[in-house]
């Protein structure tokens, strides 16, 4: 297991970037109480997170994150072929949640790097899905 490491997906980044977000505090603290090495961000996450930050708070903010990722603020972590069969198995599995391949991504990461702690506001997914390494997700904030 790697204490203090996090999974962050993408609502958090979402709602730190967004004063007006109703958790904006507590996805900012998510973020500031961890080092870069700490805050594991896949790949996949990063793209949407970059995509809906553009499309609802602008370009600046978009480019804001942008930088963020290239300071090495964030572990960005891309999937290994393994992670993305894993991520298939999950879409499959999930089918009735709509899983979708971001989601599927955080579960993947978390599971390769045996991470038990997911920064997210999706609720619903990531308590529903059962990782290979651990009963259930821990999910902060």
């Amino acid at each position: 297991m790697n204490a203090g490491q996090v999974v962050v997906d993408t609502g958090v980044l979402m709602a730190a970037s967004d004063t007006d977000d109703r958790w904006q505090v507590e996805a900012s603290s998510v973020l500031e109480l961890r080092s870069s090495d700490q805050l594991v961000l896949p790949g996949p996450v990063a793209v949407q997170a970059a995509w809906l930050i553009g499309s609802r708070l602008g370009p600046l903010v978009e480019a804001a994150l942008l930088a963020a990722i290239a300071d090495g603020e964030f572990a960005l972590t891309e999937l290994t072929p393994a992670d993305w069969a894993r991520c298939s198995e999950l879409v499959e599995r999930y089918a009735d949640l709509d899983l979708g391949v971001v989601d599927a991504s955080v579960v993947a990461i978390a599971e390769r790097l045996s991470i038990t702690t997911v920064a997210s506001i999706d609720r619903r997914d990531l308590l529903v899905v059962r990782p290979a390494h651990c009963d259930a997700f821990e999910l902060i904030p």
